[in-house]
């Protein structure tokens, strides 16, 4: 309605609610926790028994040692008691130790999830903002956990020598962060490309920019091959188990945050339209 002469103007409408990064990241942390919880069940029940036969060899192989060699071994099993580490029971490894782990990885991925969908919402082309998410968590699955785990798998305790972990462990991280990178570059890249080319192009264009940034990345990177007589049943039953657990967790980051995302998104724009409604009346 138009103001009379005279009369105050009418106060103009209220802001609508903000998507802001706070509230992605409340959900993400949500939604992070249930999926560890999730991805815990799933460890217990496929990937703990292959890790329950792995310390059998393990210890079975210790039996075998030459005295000398049980006397180092002790040597450095009292080093460590002398640094102050603490030996934690295989029963609250596999319960306790396991679940915090997954509740702790989950909540910190599922928070980094939310916050890069809320970054990316609205600046993927033309998808809403459960299709924007669930791409980004997609990409996050493949650059976070499939690519680093196809170069350097999972491995059970026997395997790999204690005095390689360190080199092992920065190839690994190494890798991850040129993946992580190599994404988020790829992504703006699709973003450009999409101004010349029609959207399945661009997208082909930069998962194969993707592709290469990977590959040569893999190839230039140590190769680790400390197996030695390790079973190839139990390693492949354990690493299956492995990627199974990695696929769920990010499985229900996706599905999660992907359905609070959409829900958060139909209440702002349903209150947005409430608003403009009431301020041309």
């Amino acid at each position: 309605m138009s103001n009379l002469p005279g009369d105050s103007p009418a106060p103009s409408p209220t802001p609508s609610p903000t998507l802001s990064p706070a509230a992605f990241l409340i959900r993400g942390l949500a939604v992070g926790v249930v999926a560890g919880l999730i991805a815990f069940v799933v460890a217990f029940a496929f990937g703990e028994p292959q890790v329950d036969d792995a310390i059998a060899l393990e210890e079975a192989a210790a039996a075998q040692l030459s005295p000398a060699e049980v006397a180092a071994e002790e040597a450095a099993a009292a080093e460590e008691d002398h640094a102050g580490m603490v030996e934690v029971s295989r029963d609250d490894q596999k319960s306790w130790g396991l679940l915090t782990g997954m509740l702790a990885v989950g909540a910190a991925l599922g928070g980094l999830a939310s916050l890069a969908a809320a970054a990316a919402l609205g600046r993927l082309g033309r998808l809403s903002a459960r299709g924007s998410t669930a791409l980004v968590v997609l990409i996050g699955f493949v650059a976070v956990a499939l690519v680093p785990f196809a170069k350097y798998p999972a491995t059970p305790p026997a395997v790999g020598s204690g005095d390689t972990i360190g080199g092992r462990t920065a190839a690994y991280f190494g890798l991850l962060l040129v993946s992580v990178l190599a994404a988020i570059a790829v992504v703006v890249l699709a973003n450009r490309l999409a101004a010349r080319f029609d959207g399945w192009t661009a997208a082909f264009l930069a998962a194969g920019a993707y592709l290469v940034i990977v590959t040569v990345t893999a190839l230039l990177l140590p190769t680790v091959n400390e197996l030695g007589d390790f079973p190839a049943d139990t390693l492949w039953y354990f690493r299956r188990a492995s990627l199974i657990t990695l696929a769920v967790l990010w499985a229900a980051i996706g599905v999660g945050l992907t359905a609070l995302v959409g829900r958060m998104t139909d209440q702002a724009s349903a209150e947005t339209a409430r608003r403009e409604l009431a301020a041309s009346l």
